[in-house]
């Protein structure tokens, strides 16, 4: 008989497939029987202390001697009676493996049907994974204890899990027992292989035959559509079916801990999410432990680790970049770097951006629903664990919840909303009197909702490199003028950095890079002369009140009678209420106070307009023309009206706001 192992090598990722006697090609096979297993078992359950046995093995040793070898198994097998011990002789092992079921370098793993025909899982196709070292006997026999533990809710066990048949134990020449898990077959394709399959979507459709009823329970009303639609409702699909499986398990005191892409399995039968045969389930709390804190920290940090790798997962089925094993860990040495996960998307958008002409299909699925997407992403991979989300708050999150269920958005969300939504209209660069009025109102929005108006708040989120986007003041550019030097201006950073004497201060850098191109006409070649803008002041940080304004003004910026009327009208809404309970919009607000003392300036420039001072003056008057103001003098920056993880707007001396997004220290 021939027989294949497949196995995974943890360090190159990949799969080794190593055949004896066959040299065939694998394909993923479906179930053989269309029907649920579950049946046979029902006459069983309703009965206690009653053991499963496949009368057709007359050989089989005692369940003492056994638990001799094995240790441990004898009371699953006495207590419930839910799993059995099978011979080899039960099986007719198939020529070949699904490349889905590849397990560790110490297992070797067989496709089989049962073919004793007393068995309740007569002509079930099974999985047979035989474990060689002996961590890998202890993963199986864990897996075991756990099927025991969960037995009580065996329909979610099964549905959320690879069901636990039983297991094949023999004696070796080491006289030691070597020991095979027998558990269910669920499909030839981890999640991983779906997602590696170019046409993954529809035949992902196909598999779980969706139709109105299944989309139904994730809040839509409509099935097919854009392939962005179709694709996000895939994901609410899989997501909500995995947080159950999880939430399933943290209610029972366990945590997975091995939430991977090649562990979880999409059932065709029953259409759920399988997340594996839980091997590697820990409990919450310690059997040898009577401190009640300790316990309750370990369950905090148990349940916020398997968050994490819940969000690895679904970055992966949102931005299929993350496939690739070089883009995905950068995408995890951007977080261990101790970046917030919160500015993922200022980190993620030139990497999906770079091969894409009509738009990124995951960039667009994230920035929908005024960015909720990246907001689930970023609670899922927080960086303290106790501010990732739980598996229930996560099936409420709007990212998850279709068009027909109505969510009451967290006052959190709706920051997070505004600041998005900001963030696109900059994007869209045509900024006309509608998009600048809206961007000015999405601003005092913000401010009038500063989740950290007191300094000390200003103390931890300030540092950082943040990134220009808009400022509501003048805008110069090149379109109607025809400068000798023509100067593009590249990406605008401001950079703070902390000085430690005294804590209150700061160094501003305004970081300003161009490029100059010489000439009447337009080459097709941009690239020009490179050239760089520092501008550094110290400043002083201090408490402050920000005045407003009553009367009429033409800035924009200061908010006139009109534009406060209209914020007021949004804020006294249902779903403002609870975060801005005032009446009215108050005379001043809280704001951080910058002082500054002196302004120092370092310019670069390539050659070969280095060499020529009239150049030099000429670029560097350009670069000013185009710059807003207060980036090119600092001490025009008095308040900063908002901050947090991902957005800060800063307040200059004539009322203009400028508004920046925390960039990766490293970009």
């Amino acid at each position: 008989m021939g027989f294949c192992r497949i196995g995974i090598n943890s360090r190159m990722e990949v799969i080794d497939l190593g055949f004896s006697s066959i040299n065939s090609r694998t394909f993923p096979v479906k179930p053989a029987i269309p029907s649920p297993i579950l049946r046979s078992f029902d006459p069983l359950l309703r009965r206690k202390n009653v053991r499963m046995k496949c009368k057709a093995s007359t050989s089989r040793r005692s369940v003492s001697e056994v638990n001799d070898k094995m240790g441990g198994l004898s009371t699953v097998e006495d207590e419930l009676g839910l799993v059995d011990k099978f011979e080899m002789s039960d099986f007719e092992v198939s020529g070949c493996v699904s490349i889905g079921l590849g397990g560790r370098g110490d297992e070797l793993v067989f496709e089989a049907v049962v073919k004793n025909s007393s068995s309740p899982l007569y002509n079930t196709r099974v999985v047979l994974r035989e474990l060689t070292s002996v961590q890998a006997q202890r993963r199986g026999k864990r897996a075991i204890e756990v099927f025991k533990k969960l037995a009580c809710r065996r329909l979610l066990y099964h549905s959320y899990s690879m069901q636990v048949y039983g297991y094949v134990s023999s004696p070796t020449s080491e006289d030691c027992a070597s020991f095979t898990l027998v558990h269910g077959y669920h499909g030839g394709f981890s999640l991983r292989h779906w997602l590696q399959q170019s046409d993954w979507l529809p035949t992902l459709e196909a598999t779980l035959a969706l139709d109105e009823e299944s989309v139904r329970k994730v809040g839509d009303d409509s099935i097919g559509g854009p392939a962005v639609s179709r694709q996000l409702r895939l994901i609410r699909i899989l997501m909500r079916d995995l947080l159950i499986g999880v939430n399933y398990l943290h209610s029972h005191g366990l945590a997975h801990t091995e939430l991977r892409v090649e562990n979880v399995h999409v059932s065709p039968v029953d259409r759920h999410i399988k997340v594996g045969i839980l091997g590697n389930a820990v409990d919450f709390v310690e059997h040898t432990s009577n401190n009640n804190l300790s316990d309750s920290k370990r369950r905090q940090m148990m349940i916020a680790f398997d968050m994490r790798c819940v969000g690895f997962i679904m970055a992966k089925m949102v931005l299929r970049e993350l496939m690739d094993p070089l883009i995905f860990a950068e995408f995890k040495s951007f977080l261990t770097k101790g970046n917030d996960p919160s500015c993922l998307r200022e980190f993620m958008l030139p990497i999906l951006c770079k091969n894409t002409l009509s738009g990124n299909i995951g960039l667009q699925i994230l920035d929908r629903n005024w960015g909720a997407g990246w907001n689930l992403l970023a609670l899922l991979l927080a960086p303290k664990p106790l501010d990732r989300i739980s598996c229930l708050d996560a099936l409420r999150h709007p990212f998850l919840c279709g068009p027909k269920w109505r969510v009451q958005p967290s006052m959190n969300i709706i920051r997070w909303g505004l600041g998005s939504t900001a963030v696109r209209i900059t994007e869209e660069y045509i900024y006309g009197q509608p998009q600048r009025s809206r961007l000015s109102h999405f601003v005092e929005l913000m401010e009038m909702l500063n989740p950290h108006p007191k300094p000390k708040n200003w103390l931890e989120l300030l540092p950082g490199k943040w990134r220009l986007l808009y400022c509501t003041g003048r805008h110069i550019g090149l379109t109607l003028r025809q400068p000798a030097h023509r100067v593009l201006i590249g990406d605008v950073h401001l950079i703070v950095d902390k000085i430690s004497n005294p804590k209150t201060t700061f160094m501003f850098t305004s970081d300003i890079s161009y490029n100059v191109i010489v000439g009447q006409n337009w080459p097709h070649d941009k690239s020009g002369t490179p050239g760089n803008l520092k501008v550094m002041s110290p400043f002083r940080l201090r408490a402050g009140r920000r005045l407003y304004i009553k009367d009429e003004s033409p800035d924009m910026s200061f908010p006139t009678s009109s534009s406060s009327t209209s914020v007021l009208k949004i804020l006294s809404g249902r779903k403002w209420r609870k975060a801005f309970p005032n009446k009215e919009i108050p005379s001043s607000l809280p704001v951080a106070k910058f002082a500054s003392n002196h302004v120092e300036m370092t310019m670069n420039l390539g050659e070969p307009l280095s060499s020529n001072v009239d150049n030099v003056k000429k670029v560097l008057q350009e670069v000013r023309l185009q710059v807003p103001p207060e980036m090119f003098d600092l001490s025009k920056v008095v308040c900063g009206t908002y901050v947090d993880s991902r957005l800060l707007v800063l307040r200059s001396v004539n009322g203009s706001a400028l508004l920046f997004t925390r960039s990766c220290r490293g970009s």
